[in-house]
């Protein structure tokens, strides 16, 4: 009874072993009376606020004063009390703040200081994190039970319920609807004409209903949060984290917006073009109501069905990982892991501060600037000391990581690093396998049922085609080959490698800020060696086709592209518009591609041309350098739910061999296409010291390289998931494990579930 007691009692629970953040968090009505009484309001002309502005000598007086009924609850005022100076030292000053903050920190340990905020959950949770940080589980505990006590009498005193008043549809709705309606009109127009294919209409209609769709919610919470200086009880939920999320205040008061068709498992999602243009407000029409029943009925399915398997990932990831347990202190081992930042593009996914918190380092690691010491070999990074490196200029940092622990059996506790529910060294004989496969199987659950909340409607993220500077700096290019080109806007540059890629460079330092590669078929803005400021137009791209561009001007013959055989003219039956697409043979030895000649018919350059490409010229034209010979449609806007990613998951995690596996390069080298064998198409690669590798790439795959481009070993040359075998024979192990921790990171942040890297490790 003793062992169960000591680990159930819910005061050893406050901190959650998958990420160390608090577990045991007020939700709801507690957080919903919280966040009333640290809310302020001034005097306006609806109401005047009693005691604004007056001036305290301490809290003791505030509370005398509330009790009195002198002051309300959300008058701004001015006390003297103890808050924590920047360095972390506690002083006695006059600050402005609320009566209701003033009775929260009440509650709140002296240690901690004077929380001075609008509470929320989120800022609820760091708080109690930092509680536990500064006092231990004991006051952390006692902390918790008065913030319960405090939240549930405030909602009570708030009387906060909403009535049909408080969802506020705004008055923008009306126009912002209309302009869609006209835009969609015009891409139809278009589409009628015959300028775009039915694939572009329907990608770019469901562009424009996204937009529309992300204004109006902006309008929307522009409404809520000012009606009754932000005391709406809707917007009241919504902003404090109680209940709630924007997508739900969205189908409320804006508009229900774009529904996932129905379809049979399988065949992935589409999106119905036509929204669903009324609000739950003003009520939705039979159809609408017809179609919004496919979203929550597929909902309650998935539901179903996902429980299972998500159960069953949990036992497989136990049935492996039961031993892996503490059994040695230190196992001596020189290796580690060089960590980074978590970077997709240019944007931050996991900061250095959050991979390298509660990891050890393996050597002494010092400040480039001033040459300090910022941690020594063998020591924990904790917040201090991360904290310190992420505001140094290094990149990243080698830390000790259980993927390079040479225990025999198990892993010791250097390499593991922090316990993250005690916020300290784990001790020898901790499970750690079990722990890892808790936390990793346990959200599995969470993330099945997470399809539903939104009642099927799809969230679309509007194609991005375009890249933008982030940063001030000098911007250098490395491998791009562009043509000059005239298009409506004017002379502009096209970019036709596909291993080009810029650095934006400090100008005084030399230390490059951003790098990015620049996609195949896209203008570019800027020239090489320039100064760019934050916020320029580097390049753009078309985003709903992928492209094949002319490098050369000559005449356009066809070779290979014979009616019925490798391609079918499509007509819209609309338009009458009629364009060559090609479709797959039986005939392996016709091989479709164009060909650029010159005035004498010598031949310049010869295009392959993929399966279901469009072809945008015809047999005899005469084409300038620059211009599209074929557009390849790109599939946008398939919705994924984590439906897509639990068996993203588990593949990951078997490491299998995916069903289309891209073709990988093996040396860095030069490459050259080759003829056709057998329906495969060859490539040779040849590196610099002449080294030559051989490959077939069937010829139904989208072939990623051109000649000429040089390629760096690892780098797909046919589109398709690269396999985790692949990389094992090309960059070894390391390579590979980190591979699929980054690819199942990947799968649990996109529904927001945080989990720490050791537990993928273990």
């Amino acid at each position: 009874i003793l062992e169960a007691q000591v680990l159930m009692l819910a005061a050893h629970n406050i901190l959650n072993p998958a990420n160390g953040t608090p577990i045991t968090v007020p939700s709801q009505d507690m957080v919903l009376g919280l966040y009333y009484i640290t809310k302020g309001r001034r005097t306006d002309e609806g109401r005047v606020v009693k005691g604004q502005d007056s001036i305290f000598y301490s809290p003791e007086e505030v509370i005398i004063a509330y009790n009195e009924k002198r002051i309300d609850l959300h008058a701004f005022i001015r006390v003297k009390t103890n808050v924590k100076g920047d360095d972390g030292i506690i002083v006695n000053k006059l600050i402005d703040t609320t009566v209701g903050r003033v009775l929260f920190n009440q509650m709140v340990p002296e240690e901690v200081g004077y929380i001075n905020e609008l509470l929320t959950k989120k800022s609820l949770r760091d708080i109690i994190g930092d509680v536990v940080k500064i006092t231990g589980m004991a006051r952390a505990s006692r902390f918790l039970d008065d913030i319960k006590e405090l939240g549930f009498q405030m909602a009570f005193r708030g009387g906060l319920s909403f009535n049909l008043q408080d969802v506020n549809i705004p008055v923008e709705k009306h126009t912002l609807l209309q302009q869609a309606s006209a835009e969609v009109d015009e891409v139809r127009n278009n589409y009628n004409m015959g300028f775009i294919t039915n694939n572009e209409r329907y990608n770019q209609i469901i562009d424009i209903w996204t937009r529309i769709n992300n204004r109006l919610t902006s309008f929307v919470m522009n409404q809520l949060s000012s009606d009754n200086q932000g005391f709406n009880s809707v917007y009241m939920m919504l902003d404090s984290g109680a209940r709630g999320s924007k997508e739900q205040i969205r189908q409320l008061c804006g508009m229900r917006g774009l529904m996932a068709k129905p379809q049979k498992s399988g065949s992935g999602g589409e999106i119905i073009e036509n929204p669903i243009l009324s609000n739950f407000k003003e009520g939705l029409s039979v159809l609408e109501y017809f179609i919004s029943t496919h979203g929550a009925r597929k909902g309650l399915a998935d539901t179903a069905l996902k429980t299972a398997d998500a159960g069953y990932l949990t036992r497989r990831l136990h049935d492996v990982a039961q031993d892996m347990i503490v059994n040695s202190e230190d196992c001596g081992t020189l290796r580690g892991m060089y960590t980074t930042a978590l970077k997709d593009n240019e944007d931050i996914v996991e900061p250095l501060y959050d991979r390298l918190l509660g990891r050890i380092s393996l050597h002494d690691v010092f400040n480039p600037l001033d040459g300090s010491l910022l941690v020594s070999a063998g020591q924990d990074i904790d917040e201090d000391i991360a904290k310190a490196i992420e505001e140094s200029p290094l990149e990243g940092v080698e830390i000790r990581s259980v993927l390079t622990c040479e225990n025999q059996r198990g892993v010791c506790a250097l390499c593991y690093g922090r316990n993250l529910a005690t916020g300290k060294r784990v001790q020898k004989g901790e499970a750690v396998g079990v722990i890892a496969a808790q936390s990793i199987g346990e959200p599995g659950t969470q993330l099945t049922l997470r399809t539903f909340h939104v009642g099927g409607t799809a969230s679309n993220i509007a194609a991005e085609s375009q890249i933008i500077a982030k940063f001030d700096g000098i911007i250098e290019f490395e491998n791009v080959r562009t043509v000059a080109t005239k298009t409506e806007e004017g002379d502009t540059q096209i970019v036709l490698g596909r291993s080009g890629e810029f650095k934006i460079v400090e100008p005084v330092t030399g230390k490059v800020i951003m790098t990015n590669n620049i996609p195949y078929g896209s203008f570019l803005y800027v020239e090489d060696g320039t100064k760019i400021t934050k916020g320029d137009r580097i390049c753009s791209w078309d985003p709903y086709n992928a492209v094949i561009i002319s490098e050369f001007a000559g005449k356009i013959e066809f070779d290979a592209i014979v009616e019925g055989v490798t391609f079918r003219e499509e007509s819209d039956e609309q338009t009458g518009h009629r364009e060559k697409v090609i479709i797959d043979t039986r005939d392996k030895t016709k091989n479709p591609s164009v060909r650029v000649v010159d005035k004498k018919g010598e031949l310049i350059r010869n295009y392959n041309i993929p399966v279901g490409a469009h072809i945008a010229i015809d047999e005899g034209d005469m084409v300038q350098t620059g211009q599209i010979l074929v557009k390849i449609p790109r599939a946008t806007g398939k919705t994924r739910d984590i439906t897509g990613g639990l068996p993203r998951v588990t593949e990951l995690f078997e490491a299998r061999n995916p069903s289309n596996p891209a073709v990988v390069t093996e040396i860095d080298g030069v490459v050259t296409l080759g003829g056709v064998k057998r329906g495969n198409r060859e490539m040779t690669i040849e590196s610099k010291d002449g080294e030559v590798k051989k490959y077939l790439v069937p010829l139904s795959k989208h072939i990623l390289v051109q000649d000429n481009d040089f390629v760096k070993a690892g780098m797909p040359l046919s589109d398709g998931s690269i396999s985790p075998a692949d990389i094992l024979a090309i960059k070894g192990p390391a390579a590979v494990q980190e591979y699929l921790v980054n690819g199942i990171q990947e799968v649990y942040r996109l529904q927001g579930v945080k989990i720490n890297d050791k537990h993928f490790e273990v």
